[in-house]
């Protein structure tokens, strides 16, 4: 069940970071790497449970990027966002969601379900992402 309220009853900042959320998503989710990137800031952090540490900047995950691209032939097929919240506190805006992404890699295609939180910042008349964390999920139930 989704927490998040009706789409009628955001106010505009809800609205206005779940717009920015939304092109993160979905440049993602096509594979779009240069404007999926574009939706953070350069010092945003990045926690991914896959990782052995926290990836200090924008051009650490870049760079992580490449070489998955490189040497795993890594690519994003696909992403859908259920079970999705918005929260703004001033400037701040916290995104929480289920996460199910279809990749392939080595040329193998592979589903794989998590959790994520996003943190945005207001800059100007712009959202953009500070820090994320993904945490292992589980398949939704059938």
């Amino acid at each position: 069940m989704s927490t998040r309220p009706p789409s009628d009853r955001l106010g505009t900042d809800e609205t206005e970071a779940l717009a920015a959320v939304d092109a993160i998503i979905g440049s993602f989710g096509a594979h779009r790497r240069d404007d999926y990137f574009a939706g953070f800031a350069p010092e945003a952090t990045f926690l991914f449970y896959t990782s052995d540490v926290r990836l200090e900047s924008r051009a650490e995950y870049e760079a992580l990027w490449a070489s998955w691209e490189t040497e795993n032939a890594f690519h994003v097929l696909s992403c859908r966002s259920t079970n999705r919240r918005i929260q703004v506190f001033g400037d701040v805006a916290v995104f929480s969601h289920d996460v199910s992404t279809t990749l392939s890699m080595e040329g193998a295609e592979e589903t794989v379900f998590e959790r994520e939180s996003i943190i945005l910042e207001r800059r100007a008349d712009a959202w953009l992402g500070i820090h994320e964390h993904l945490s292992a999920g589980s398949a939704p139930a059938s």
